[in-house]
């Protein structure tokens, strides 16, 4: 009669470490997958403001667009114009 429930108690730890095993395997993988959640929520609003940012060059670019400043600094940029009585210099090292 003692082997009997001796038999049943290491049967019923058996079980109890083999669920609290089961429950921290459970509690580590849930662990990993948000640790990756929050790395790509971070890595989302980053591109996000990124975003923003840039949304905000492109409406003060087109505020600007019609400006004397504007037209006058693509005109020296990208066609290479200048005014009448300027000096170009121009690095001879480019």
């Amino acid at each position: 009669m003692k082997n009997v429930f001796r038999n049943k108690k290491i049967l019923k730890i058996i079980i109890f470490l083999v669920a609290l095993s089961y429950f921290i395997y459970i509690i580590v993988n849930q662990q990993k997958t948000l640790n990756s959640y929050k790395s790509e929520q971070s890595y989302v609003s980053s591109q996000i403001q990124d975003q923003q940012e840039y949304k905000n060059e492109l409406a003060d670019m087109e505020a600007n667009i019609n400006s004397d400043e504007y037209i006058e600094q693509i005109a020296r940029d990208k066609l290479d114009m200048h005014l009448p009585n300027e000096r170009v210099y121009v690095d001879a090292n480019k």
